[in-house]
């Protein structure tokens, strides 16, 4: 899971794609990079940091250009390095110069590479992003087809999640794998400057009128024409009859005032929260407490069906990140000790419904559990608004290995135990999928090990 942006037609692109990419840090925050185009020249800066750190305004005053693409990485493939950060740029020695960013995981990309390095190609990193860019210029500059062509070749050759930016010196490409299981839109401003991003509050903070959705294999050109839609069929690409949105989208990876897959996430969420409260149907606690911030909406709707109030009992430091997406273990472990606290008195004796969006390593969750029982809780029941993350997803979020997912590794009576607390619900997959307008659009091996691309 990565977040990308493009801008096209806007005097300050790098600025406007900065702003974006900062309301979409939550999506990634190792590294982070912009590619920017003047029309002569396409300059790159990419760092590991946030988005606020690397591009101050002395740095942004540098980036000239009126095309730009940005992007925020969460590492899932490659090692966390400055080379595996993007976006990619390769200039070519017939003279052209291509830029691009993607959000997503290629299932196949060992057999990809390969076939590309025995055909010569060279590659600077182990990034998936940069196996699309290489592929796609080989097919324009060896194989002469133009860059629509090659791009629906890489939607047959290459296998996986990838909502993708592509820009030249004068053009910006958008595309979304033929499955569409990464979200991505593309808005308008009122100064007739085109934005496209992972999340609609990315367009939201620069004032981009939302216009759509870029639908599953959908190529979008922008050039000094308009804007041009491809016409391609996902069904000549794929196994499956429907889309296969990422579900865990709407449980944790968006923010809550995104519109992702036609839904709004928030509204998904607080309809998460009143399944939970159904299962809960002979039971009223003292306190409904969300984990924040992810589950703020999901505990509304348990807490709302209660007709009781929400808890706010757990302050959360918004300085340290989101405990998930940090790279190793002992990170993990460390932000969660700085990254949550008590509101004090508002445990002692108290029953309490702990309210977490989903449970993948337990890390996070067992250390929570741990500072509000030593805060007096008298019991603490632990209600998860996703299924049980038993397998690896290989589609853009970093479950890689199956022994790292507590619900692989102990049972339930192992957790009560483990963890301290008196009973754990989760969400059982169909309920969750009556969340949504459209279930069989939606990927959820994470859960059930269904996977749409093996």
């Amino acid at each position: 899971m990565c977040g990308i942006v493009g801008v096209y037609n806007h005097n300050h692109a790098a600025i406007l794609a900065a702003n974006a990419m900062f309301a979409e840090q939550h999506r990634g925050q190792e590294s982070c990079g912009i590619a920017v185009s003047d029309g002569k020249v396409i300059r790159l800066r990419k760092r590991m940091g946030l988005v606020k750190e690397v591009f101050t305004p002395e740095e942004l005053e540098k980036l000239h250009g009126h095309i730009a693409i940005g992007h925020v990485r969460y590492p899932t493939r490659g090692t966390s390095t400055e080379f595996n950060s993007q976006p990619h740029v390769v200039e070519t020695l017939a003279g052209p110069c291509y830029s691009l960013a993607s959000n997503g995981d290629i299932v196949n990309y060992h057999e990809m590479r390969q076939i590309l390095e025995d055909k010569g190609v060279y590659f600077a990193s182990s990034n998936d992003g940069e196996l699309i860019l290489k592929y796609i210029i080989y097919k324009v500059e060896y194989e002469q087809m133009s860059i629509v062509d090659a791009i629906k070749c890489c939607m047959r050759d290459i296998k996986g999640a990838y909502s993708t930016v592509l820009a030249t010196r004068y053009e910006l490409y958008m595309f979304r794998d033929p499955y569409g299981f990464r979200p991505m839109s593309i808005g308008k401003t009122e100064d007739n400057s085109f934005v496209v991003a992972s999340e609609t509050c990315a367009l939201d903070i620069v004032k981009a009128k939302f216009i759509s959705c870029v639908n599953p294999a959908e190529i979008i050109v922008i050039n000094d024409k308009g804007i041009r839609n491809i016409e391609n069929d996902p069904n000549e690409y794929r196994t499956v009859d429907y889309a296969q949105h990422c579900i865990f989208e709407h449980i944790y990876f968006s923010r809550p005032d995104s519109y992702q897959f036609q839904e709004d996430v928030f509204s998904v969420r607080e309809r998460i929260g009143v399944k939970l409260a159904l299962m809960d149907n002979d039971f009223m606690p003292d306190l409904v407490v969300p984990v924040p911030d992810s589950s703020n909406f999901i505990a509304s709707g348990y807490a709302n069906f209660k007709k009781m109030p929400v808890t706010f009992g757990l302050i959360r430091n918004h300085y340290s990140g989101r405990t998930f997406i940090k790279s190793e273990q002992s990170i993990r472990d460390e932000s969660v000790s700085h990254k949550f606290n008590v509101l004090p008195h508002t445990f002692k004796d108290k029953i309490v419904v702990l309210i977490d969006d989903s449970m993948v390593r337990g890390t996070t969750i067992k250390k929570i559990i741990a500072i509000i029982n030593q805060a007096g809780a008298k019991e603490v029941h632990l209600r998860l608004g996703s299924p049980k993350v038993k397998y690896s997803c290989f589609y853009g979020i970093d479950t890689p290995n199956k022994d790292d997912l507590i619900s692989n590794r102990l049972t339930i009576e192992q957790i009560l135990d483990d963890f301290k607390i008196t009973s754990i619900k989760h969400i059982d997959l169909d309920s969750l999928l009556n969340c949504v307008c459209k279930p069989e659009h939606y990927c959820h091996a994470c859960f059930s090990g269904k996977y749409p691309i093996e």
